[in-house]
C-alpha cells in the first residue's frame, strides 16, 4: 500500500513539472514558414531560429517571433566560425539591432528586391537566418 501511495505522489509531481519543462519552444518544432495575417513567420527558440532559411515573395515582410524568454538582437550579417560578420547585401532592408524580448515579435522588411539576404542574432553565436526572396 505504501508503494502505491508513493507511486501516486511521484506521478502527481511528474504531471505537474513535465509540462513546465516542455514549454517555451512552441512552434519551433513545427513549420516556421506558416503565415500570420499573410506575413511569413519565422520562430526563434533559445539560441536558434526554427530553421536556417525561409523563402518569401518579393514585397513581403518577415515576422520574427521569439518563443522563449531569451532576448534576441537581429541585424544584417552572419556568424562565420564564431565571428560576427555584420554586412548588408544590396537590396536588403536595413536591420539594425532589432531587439526582440522574451515572447515578443518584430517585423522585418519589406523585402523589395529578389535575392538572398543574411540576418543574425548578435547575442547568440551561430544564430543565422537566410532569407530567400523570389
Amino acid at each position: 500500500m505504501k508503494k502505491f501511495v508513493v507511486s501516486l505522489i511521484l506521478l502527481g509531481f511528474m504531471l505537474l513539472f513535465l509540462p513546465a519543462c516542455a514549454g517555451g519552444t512552441g512552434s519551433c518544432s513545427g513549420s516556421s514558414k506558416g503565415s500570420s495575417g499573410g506575413t511569413p513567420t519565422m520562430y526563434m527558440c533559445g539560441n536558434s531560429f526554427a530553421q536556417s532559411s525561409i523563402t518569401i515573395n518579393k514585397g513581403q515582410s518577415l515576422k520574427l517571433v521569439n518563443n522563449a524568454s531569451d532576448v534576441h538582437v537581429i541585424a544584417n550579417g552572419t556568424w562565420n566560425n564564431g565571428t560576427a560578420q555584420p554586412g548588408r547585401e544590396s537590396g536588403a532592408p536595413e536591420v539594425n539591432n532589432v531587439n526582440i524580448g522574451g515572447n515578443g515579435s518584430a517585423t522585418i522588411g519589406p523585402f523589395t528586391t529578389a535575392g538572398t539576404f543574411k540576418l543574425y542574432c548578435t547575442v547568440h553565436p551561430g544564430m543565422n537566418l537566410t532569407v530567400i526572396v523570389k
